[in-house]
């Protein structure tokens, strides 16, 4: 009975890191986006040199922009409101190039609490401490441009940003010259003094599994037993952060058709396990309904205050998995005016760091990190 039983966990675990090899992970299908994006793509805020806090910059220009014009801050802005957040970053990585130049990366560092832990799933494990972030961005760069020296483009283009104020994430591409290439999405929170405390960013996997992802969860979690579904009280919210927390926090699950309400007929769903993206209420309804089975608990971590689209933060936990295995990731949802879903993202981390793949693509092609880069405006929004 023992052996049996060790034989067992043996196979789960084989299987479970066979799951993490091939990036498996909980495909979530509840994400909103924004009717506009007009800070994506151009420069949304300009940093005033003389001035010596970049947050005493924004805050400058948003003052002085409002008493001018009365203009609303950049971005997916709907209440017409400061977003601190996005401004703050938008204005590291269109203007200060913070993911692009050497000097950028010293500038998201300075914009920095002491005790930051920036979470790079590509890594190993998180980087604490502004100066040990300012060497990981720095070098990251010099990869990226070859060397000091280097000549390289390596641009970074967002496609999509959330309206947050305290916390806010992005969809983002690296781009070189005529080519476009890996993709992924970054969570950023700042703490009460304005300054970044919190990052996770996780690239896209290089090789996507497809429908094996499906079917490895379900190995793993073949033993599990059902459990009740939780009871909800129905609502209807609005803004993106609270449709976001209504589906993963209150219904979790619980009824495809309450969660399916909330999809608008028009929505493209990306689920980075996946080569292709999802289109239209039916394909998504099939795709939660087919990840609907016992045995994974999705825990919901960090949300932004988005209301025209949200970013938040999410662990996977696998039952019959080893201790320790949760799965991270990244969800970036869109709604429209009435509230309804139009755009979702889910990217999630690799169970080995640095992934293989990712690791041999950003050695074979550094400024782009992928393989087999693509002519750059080809993948519409970054899809």
């Amino acid at each position: 009975g023992n052996k049996k039983k060790a034989l067992t966990m043996a196979m789960k675990t084989l299987v479970f890191g066979a799951a993490l090899a091939s990036q498996a992970s909980l495909s979530l299908a509840f994400v909103p986006p924004s009717k506009t994006n007009a800070a994506v793509g151009r420069s949304a805020i300009v940093c005033n040199e003389a001035t010596t806090s970049i947050f005493d910059s924004v805050l400058n220009i948003f003052k002085n922009d409002e008493s001018s014009s009365g203009s609303p801050a950049p971005g997916n802005n709907k209440g017409g409101k400061f977003l601190m957040a996005q401004s703050l970053l938008l204005s590291l990585i269109n203007d200060e190039k913070c993911f692009s130049t050497v000097e950028g990366a010293q500038k998201f560092a300075d914009a920095c609490a002491v005790d930051l832990v920036y979470e790079d799933t590509y890594e190993p494990q998180p980087i604490v401490g502004k100066a040990a972030v300012a060497d990981h961005l720095k070098a990251r760069v010099l990869g990226r441009i070859g060397g000091e020296g280097g000549t390289k483009d390596a641009g970074f283009r967002v496609d999509k940003i959330s309206d947050g104020s305290s916390a806010c994430g992005f969809a983002w591409t690296w781009t070189s010259n005529e080519l476009e290439g890996l993709r992924g999405t970054t969570f950023v929170e700042l703490n009460s003094s304005n300054q970044i405390q919190y990052v996770r960013e996780i690239p896209e996997p290089i090789y996507k599994p497809g429908d094996l992802t499906l079917e490895i969860l379900k190995a793993v979690t073949a033993d599990a037993t059902p459990k009740p579904l939780p009871e909800y009280v129905s609502a209807t919210p609005k803004k993106a952060n609270e449709v976001a927390k209504y589906l993963f926090n209150e219904v979790q699950g619980a009824d495809s058709e309450e969660g399916m309400r909330f999809f608008d007929e028009s929505i493209v769903y990306r689920d980075f396990n996946y080569e292709e993206v999802l289109r239209g209420k039916a394909e998504v309804k099939k795709f939660i309904d087919d990840f609907s089975f016992p045995g994974i608990t999705f825990a919901t971590q960090r949300f932004d205050d988005g209301v025209a689209a949200t970013c938040f933060t999410w662990e996977v936990i696998l039952e019959g998995a080893p201790e320790g295995s949760a799965i991270k990731g990244i969800s970036f949802y869109e709604v429209n005016d009435a509230g309804l879903i139009t755009y979702v993202r889910d990217v999630p981390e690799s169970g080995i760091k640095p992934p293989p793949l990712g690791k041999l693509a950003r050695q074979f092609r550094p400024a782009v990190g992928v393989f087999q880069p693509v002519a750059i405006g080809s993948r519409e929004g970054g899809m």
